[in-house]
C-alpha cells in the first residue's frame, strides 16, 4: 500500500482564486488526509488571478502558493505544473482549458465547462487529442446518498422507472438591486440559470436514472433590468449603483424530460426563488418503489421500497460507510458530510485518473452532454417545441 508520505507530488496551479478557487485549493490539500493510499500528493504551486485586492493576497498566503500571476498564460507556461484548476468566470473556461490541455496539463474544470456546447466540444476535443485527464465540477453526484440512489435504480429495486422530478432552486439573484455582473450578460456567461444550475440538474438526472432523449422547455426572465456596476465585482451579492441595463438571460427554466428507458421527468430551476437556498434534489418513482434526495439533508436518502403498490410508507435511510465515499470522511452513519467534502471526492477522483490513466468520476464527456441538454433547452424555449438530444459519444 502506498503511504501519503511516499506518494509522488502532483503540482497544482489554480486559475481564479475566488470562493470556488479556494474550495479547490482546500480539496487538493485534503486528498491525502482522507485517502491515505493516494499514489499522488497534490502540492499547491501557483495562482493566476487578475484581482489585486487584499482578498487574493490573503488567500494566496493562507494556502501556501509560492507564486501569483496576473496573466493565466504565464501560469500555463511554467514547467512545474502538472494539473490546473479552472474556477474563474464562464468566459475564460474554454480558452484556459484548451490551452492547458495543449500544454499537456490535466484539468479540473468548473461547470459550465464552456458557454455553450460548441465551446465545451472544443475543450473535449483538446483533452482527447492531448491524452490528458479531466474532471468537471458536478459535485452533487458525489454525495453518498446519490451514489446509493444510483445503485438502487441500477439494481432494479424501484422496478421500472416511470417518473423523475429534479429541482434546482436558489435565491442568489432574487434581489432586484443585484448588480448587472457578468452572470447576466450572455457574451460573458453564455446563459443564465440554464448553465449555472440546470447543468447540475441534468447531470444528476443522467447519473441516477439515465440519458435524456428529448425535452421541451420554457424559460422566463423575471427581473429584466439590473443596475450597472460602479466598479469591478463578481460576487452574487454585489449591488449596483449605476443606471439600469437589460438582463440578457433567463432567471427561470422549467422542462419536461423523456428518458431513454421510457421514464418521464420534470426539471424546474430558478435563481430568483425567494425563500429557497440550495433547494437541490431529485425524486425517482418506479413501478415498485421510490426514492428522494435533498442536498440540504445530504446524508439522508428517503426510500419507499419492498412494499405493496398502494399505501406504501416512506422511511429515511442515513448513509453509512460503504455507501459512496462516506467511509473516507466519517466512521459511522448519521455523521454529516459537507459541500467541501464533495469537492475532496472530486479531487481524489482526478488524482486517481491521473495516476491510473483511466477517467474517474465526472469528466469533460459528461460536461459536453450536459451542455448539449442545456443548448436543447434553450432551443426549445426559443422555438416553442420538443427537441431531440443525441446520446453522448464516448471519448477516445
Amino acid at each position: 500500500m502506498t503511504s501519503t508520505a511516499s506518494a509522488r507530488p502532483l503540482r497544482v496551479g489554480v486559475v481564479g482564486l475566488g470562493w470556488m478557487g479556494q474550495v479547490h485549493a482546500r480539496a487538493y490539500t485534503r486528498v491525502g488526509q482522507h485517502y491515505l493510499d493516494t499514489p499522488l500528493r497534490p502540492e499547491l504551486v501557483a495562482v493566476a488571478d487578475t484581482a489585486t485586492d487584499e482578498r487574493v493576497a490573503r488567500a494566496v498566503a493562507a494556502y501556501g502558493f509560492t507564486d501569483v500571476h496576473a496573466d493565466w498564460h504565464e501560469l500555463l507556461e511554467r514547467d512545474d505544473i502538472d494539473v490546473v484548476s479552472i474556477t474563474g468566470p464562464n468566459f475564460i473556461h474554454r480558452d484556459v482549458a484548451v490551452a492547458a490541455a495543449q500544454a499537456g496539463l490535466h484539468l479540473w474544470l468548473e461547470k459550465p465547462a464552456g458557454r455553450d456546447a460548441e465551446e465545451t466540444a472544443e475543450i473535449a476535443e483538446a483533452v482527447a487529442a492531448a491524452g490528458v485527464q479531466s474532471t468537471v465540477g458536478f459535485n452533487y453526484r458525489n454525495a453518498p446518498a446519490v451514489e446509493l440512489a444510483r445503485a438502487l435504480v441500477a439494481e432494479g429495486r424501484l422496478g421500472r422507472v416511470e417518473q423523475v422530478r429534479i429541482t434546482m432552486l436558489a435565491d442568489y439573484a432574487a434581489h432586484p438591486e443585484g448588480a448587472l455582473t457578468w452572470r447576466y450578460q450572455n457574451r460573458w456567461s453564455g446563459s443564465g440559470v440554464l448553465g449555472d444550475l440546470v447543468s447540475h440538474g441534468v447531470d444528476l438526472g443522467r447519473y441516477v436514472v439515465g440519458e435524456v432523449e428529448s425535452l421541451v422547455c420554457d424559460t422566463a426572465t423575471f427581473i429584466p433590468e439590473r443596475p450597472a456596476l460602479s466598479g469591478a465585482a463578481f460576487a452574487h451579492t454585489a449591488r449596483g449603483g449605476g443606471p439600469l441595463a437589460p438582463v440578457e438571460n433567463e432567471d427561470y427554466a422549467g422542462a419536461l424530460l423523456a428518458f431513454a428507458g421510457g421514464a418521464r421527468g420534470t426539471l424546474e430551476s430558478s435563481r430568483v426563488a425567494v425563500g429557497e437556498q440550495c433547494t437541490y434534489g431529485i425524486e425517482v418513482h418506479g413501478d415498485r418503489g421510490a426514492l428522494a434526495w435533498d442536498f440540504r439533508r445530504m446524508g439522508e436518502l428517503r426510500v419507499c421500497l419492498d412494499q405493496d403498490y398502494t399505501d406504501a410508507a416512506w422511511a429515511t435511510r442515513f448513509v453509512a460507510p460503504g455507501d459512496g465515499e462516506l467511509g473516507a470522511f466519517q466512521p459511522g452513519s448519521g455523521i454529516a458530510m459537507s459541500y467541501d467534502d464533495l469537492k475532496v471526492v472530486e479531487a481524489h477522483r482526478l488524482v486517481r485518473s491521473i495516476a491510473e490513466g483511466v477517467p474517474q468520476g465526472a469528466t469533460i464527456t459528461d460536461a459536453l452532454q450536459a451542455a448539449r441538454l442545456v443548448d436543447a433547452m434553450a432551443t426549445s424555449a426559443r422555438d416553442r417545441r420538443w427537441v431531440d438530444v443525441d446520446a453522448p459519444r464516448v471519448s477516445p
